[in-house]
């Protein structure tokens, strides 16, 4: 359950992230309580995954989750590069965050 946890942390992370852009400068009311609250939901998830998840694999992949996350969302939300080496590096970091949850170790 810890690792259902971590995943929607950074689900709330990629949601938190993209809100700053609409909040611009959290001048705008709505989406800047938006996304407060999802920055406050994204905390609260990752501190109870932090109880049964490693601290150091928890937080690698509560960020790397945000990381492919938001640069996907760029891309689909506001036209952001597509080319091939960008899409590849984000491929690299979602691998990088599945090795830190199915590799062994503690």
């Amino acid at each position: 359950m810890a690792w259902v946890m971590l995943f929607v942390a950074g689900l709330f992370e990629c949601a938190w992230a993209v809100g700053l852009k609409y909040s611009e400068g959290f001048t705008r009311p709505v989406p800047s309580a938006l996304t407060v609250a999802a920055m406050l939901v994204s905390f609260w998830l990752l501190s109870i995954a932090m109880k049964s998840v490693p601290v150091g694999t928890a937080y690698a992949v509560w960020t790397g989750i945000g990381a492919a996350g938001v640069a996907v969302a760029g891309m689909l939300l506001f036209d952001e590069s597509r080319d091939l080496a960008r899409i590849f590096c984000i491929f690299l970091i979602i691998a990088g965050v599945a090795g830190l949850r199915f590799l062994p170790g503690k």
